[in-house]
């Protein structure tokens, strides 16, 4: 599904205009992504959780020339998905 096609599901299972339903989804998605920038946890009861993870420095290789090169730190985002979640998609 695609963020177009979820704005186009809210919009009409909530008898809003297309407009309206857009800036819900992107309020949301907005929301998810200010959370994990501040360091928090995103928990949706129900559906699961985002979280970061922290990624340490490492070296790394080229694949195209076999040089090494340093790979700096990061944060990945991701989702666990919650036991509700789980259930319905596997029954």
């Amino acid at each position: 599904m695609t963020k177009a096609e979820l704005v186009d599901e809210v919009a009409k299972n909530s008898d809003l205009s297309k407009k309206d339903a857009e800036t819900i989804v992107q309020t949301v998605l907005d929301s998810i992504v200010d959370s994990l920038k501040a360091g928090d946890k995103v928990e949706l009861r129900g559906f699961g959780s985002f979280r970061l993870r922290e990624r340490s420095s490492r070296q790394g290789r080229n694949p195209k020339t076999g040089k090494k090169v340093h790979v700096p730190a990061k944060r990945i985002p991701y989702f666990k998905p919650g036991k509700e979640l789980k259930d319905l998609i596997n029954s």
